[in-house]
């Protein structure tokens, strides 16, 4: 433990100094902008029974903490304290810091939170993902129905459900709202919720400690429902992809529903063995493309109403028109907007939030670099970054790189020579060429079509 943070000899805990390295660690994995807005005025009031209670200028800021941050504010602080067990967010509107204070640490007698605002550990499922707060538009109706259809005959309709899109598109939100409906629904349902990640590291541990049968194939066999989101991270892990493989013959030769996510079409995914992408689309795929514009107002409007804050008609429609990525960005630049409104005491005019996006959203979307989207499909068509640049005229890499410069002409409107020049100092005319060749292929060749669309997306 950091000798700065506790006396030796007390063993009590300087909070103003916990707090101050809490939020150096906060800072290096945030944005500037979500740091300054969500962690300006907060400071550790106490550490009681392992509890640390952290005071929050409002009410706003309290719940998009918990919502955003909790877990890496645990696991800072616990990197830092041992026997740290959990937050409470206090709104405190005074402006008396007590971080000078020394608070004595004792791990006896640990106060649980209260059970409703936390994810159960059982089922991993998050009690605030549900149909009843989701908003349905055009852009994912159909995913929404298939979910819906899912819930209605587990294990028999649309099994496996296999959901796509861009991060932040509402794939989390959707999947894991089938799983507590089907929960409430029948408590005595066995639902498991999991990541690719925690899916991998379970069968990684399971098969160090040499106990793959007890400690992972009975564990994921017992369940009447598993989802796992992002499946495409698996890509990389042919043992632990033969083993789904193994679950997945399991679970749906005994009627179980299975629920995937991904960030691509399962027929997209590099690496994955074909007897896994045909078990993948053996049900239901469906994507969730980015939000329409209709969809957009919806969804502010809807988040709106759920913070109970009031926005006008002409901010909801510049956002809309201006935000046009993810929704978990569009909620974060409304989120952000309804945070600096309450801090300021008085509402957001459209000038306002027009100098908010400009500073804070469109600054972002520049950051973009040339080098960001040649990793981007490179990796995405599986072959190394570095022969993009390269004078070669393999197929495998000539495809991928006209596509490169299609993308960066068509959604960044590169010059020419520019984009020549940055792919390995190729003539203009090279990339006229790859640029007019693409753009009229995508039009007969629907394979094609569906790629660069992905692409799209997950620049976005």
């Amino acid at each position: 433990m950091n000798n700065t943070l506790e006396n030796k000899t007390t063993g009590e805990i300087n909070i103003k100094e916990l707090w101050e390295n809490v939020l150096v660690d906060v800072e290096l994995n945030i944005s500037k902008a979500n740091f300054s807005t969500w962690f300006k005025d907060t400071y550790i009031i106490k550490i009681n029974n392992g509890v640390v209670c952290l005071s929050v200028p409002n009410e706003f800021t309290r719940g998009w903490l918990f919502d955003k941050y909790h877990k890496l504010l645990l696991k800072i602080l616990r990197g830092l304290i041992v026997g740290i067990r959990n937050i409470e967010y206090l709104v405190r509107k005074d402006n008396k810091k007590e971080g000078d204070i020394m608070y004595k640490q004792n791990t006896n007698n640990m106060e649980l939170p209260l059970a409703e605002f936390y994810i159960n550990k059982e089922d991993n499922l998050n009690p605030r993902y549900t149909f009843e707060n989701f908003v349905v538009g055009p852009f994912n109706e159909l995913a929404h129905a298939a979910a819906q259809a899912v819930t209605k005959k587990p294990g028999i309709v649309y099994n496996p459900l296999f959901i796509y899109g861009g991060s932040g598109h509402g794939k989390t939100h959707l999947i894991q709202s089938i799983g507590n409906k089907l929960k409430k629904r029948n408590d005595e349902t066995k639902v498991f919720y999991t990541t690719s990640e925690k899916f991998a590291t379970d069968y990684i541990n399971a098969v160090r400690s040499n106990k793959v049968n007890m400690l992972f194939k009975d564990k994921y066999r017992k369940y009447d429902v598993l989802i796992i989101d992002d499946i495409q991270f698996l890509s990389g892990m042919e043992k632990t992809r033969e083993e789904l493989f193994h679950l997945f013959n399991a679970l749906y030769d005994n009627n179980k529903q299975i629920i995937f996510s991904s960030d691509k079409h399962p027929n997209f995914i590099p690496n994955m063995e074909s007897r896994l992408k045909s078990r993948f689309s053996a049900g239901m795929v469906v994507d969730i493309p980015k939000p329409d514009h209709e969809s957009r107002i919806a969804i502010l409007k809807s988040k709106s109403l759920q913070n109970k804050f009031q926005i006008n008609n002409d901010v909801v429609d510049y956002l809309a028109l201006t935000v046009q990525g993810n929704i978990r960005e569009l909620e974060g630049v409304l989120n952000s907007i309804i945070c600096q409104s309450q801090l300021k005491g008085k509402d957001f005019s459209l000038n306002d939030v027009k100098m908010f996006v400009k500073n804070n959203v469109i600054k972002q979307k520049n950051s973009v670099s040339i080098k960001d989207i040649v990793k981007q499909v490179a990796d995405f068509y599986n072959i190394e970054e570095n022969i993009i640049y390269k004078k070669t005229r393999v197929k495998e890499v000539v495809r991928p790189r006209q596509i490169i410069m299609y993308i960066l002409r068509e959604c960044f409107n590169i010059p020419y020579p520019t984009i020549g020049q940055k792919l390995g100092g190729r003539d203009h005319t090279t990339v006229i060429h790859s640029y007019e060749k693409i753009k009229k292929e995508i039009k007969i060749d629907s394979i094609l079509s569906r790629e660069i669309e992905q692409l799209k997306m997950m620049l976005n």
